[in-house]
């Protein structure tokens, strides 16, 4: 993988995200695969899934807000992050892996609001 230098000049061409945001990617990708148990191609949809649980894990009920700090508000943002290090050559992509296949996927009031705020209701009713 290529270094620090590689994603400041990524965020220079484009400002939408910070680097925090492409550092918590790669972080979200090593934890998927060490979820899956395997070191394989991770995709869209499975990156997605451990960003959701990662981020739940880290940073609770601050994960929503502290994904627009860094300027992510919807699943389609990590998909343009995650390609702008296929542009650079940090991550590789395979065929089948699409820009499309992070669009839309879940709606981060729904998994970091709502949902968590259900999960923990129903721990303090036990």
């Amino acid at each position: 993988m290529k270094g620090f230098k590689d994603l400041n000049a990524i965020i220079k061409k484009d400002r939408r995200y910070r680097f925090e945001a492409y550092i918590f990617v790669l972080q979200a990708i090593d934890y998927t695969h060490r979820s899956l148990h395997k070191k394989r191609h991770v995709t869209g949809q499975e990156l997605l899934e451990g960003i959701r649980e990662l981020a739940v894990r880290e940073y609770g009920l601050l994960a929503k807000a502290v994904f627009a700090h860094w300027g992510v508000k919807r699943t389609a943002d990590f998909g343009n992050i995650v390609f702008n290090m296929v542009n650079a050559e940090i991550l590789s992509k395979t065929d089948q892996d699409d820009i499309r296949d992070f669009e839309n996927v879940y709606d981060f009031d729904e998994v970091f609001v709502t949902s968590y705020e259900l999960h923990i209701n129903r721990q303090h009713d036990h």
